[in-house]
């Protein structure tokens, strides 16, 4: 078991913790906030809680994400690495004290410090040319491989260079809900399914470096 009672996350969500590795070099490892998974629990419609938790747990959520047919079947094809160009590589889950976490490739930036997120950078850069190209590269690699994901939210992305530019690698937000994941066997609902999210990638980018005045959930439906 990973000891990890005298580290301080170097990253929080509201559902998951992000620890250094104290061991390998590399790597980071996703905590649940045990809290906080309680408190949506609780706040879940009758008919919803008896679906049970792991539903609303990340880290089962992101294991499951992993398992995906377009994930398997490029693995098996021998394009493992196709799938790690815009995916911090996933190791499984390791025993801490702090519970079981999900362990992963710790993406850095150039400074060896973890990974900027593409939120934190847009409110410094905006979106310029360098990661508009790089947002076309990962969503051309999202239609090319069928990998499905959730919403496509900024603060779920980080930046990290290879080959001497910056490219987006999806470090949250993997994998589609139960019903989605089904339906994905048919390749025109996949397609559809996926130029979905890349549409709302673009709103929300639109929406991050905008004044605000409309909030998220009204601008996304306009």
């Amino acid at each position: 078991m990973i000891d990890l009672s005298d580290q301080e996350p170097f990253a929080s969500g509201y559902n998951r913790h992000c620890y250094l590795h104290p061991a390998t070099l590399g790597r980071c490892l996703k905590v649940i906030r045990p809290e906080n998974i309680e408190a949506r629990f609780q706040r879940q419609m009758p008919l919803k809680k008896l679906l049970g938790k792991s539903r609303i747990n990340d880290n089962e959520q992101e294991q499951r994400a992993h398992q995906q047919s377009a994930i398997v079947s490029l693995i098996k094809q021998g394009h493992e690495s196709t799938v790690w160009n815009h995916l911090p590589r996933f190791y499984g889950e390791t025993p801490t004290s702090l519970g079981a976490a999900n362990e992963s490739e710790l993406l850095l930036d150039v400074h060896g410090d973890p990974a900027e997120t593409l939120e934190n950078y847009l409110k410094k850069h905006g979106f310029d040319a360098p990661i508009k190209a790089a947002a076309e590269r990962f969503c051309e690699w999202l239609e090319k491989t069928g990998i499905l994901t959730r919403n496509l939210l900024p603060h779920n992305l980080v930046i990290s260079l290879r080959g001497n530019q910056p490219e987006l690698f999806l470090v949250d937000g993997l994998g589609a809900p139960g019903a989605q994941n089904k339906l994905a066997a048919i390749p025109a609902w996949r397609r559809r399914y996926i130029a979905r999210r890349i549409s709302r990638f673009y709103k929300r980018i639109a929406w991050e470096l905008s004044d605000k005045k409309q909030t998220w959930e009204v601008s996304q439906r306009l």
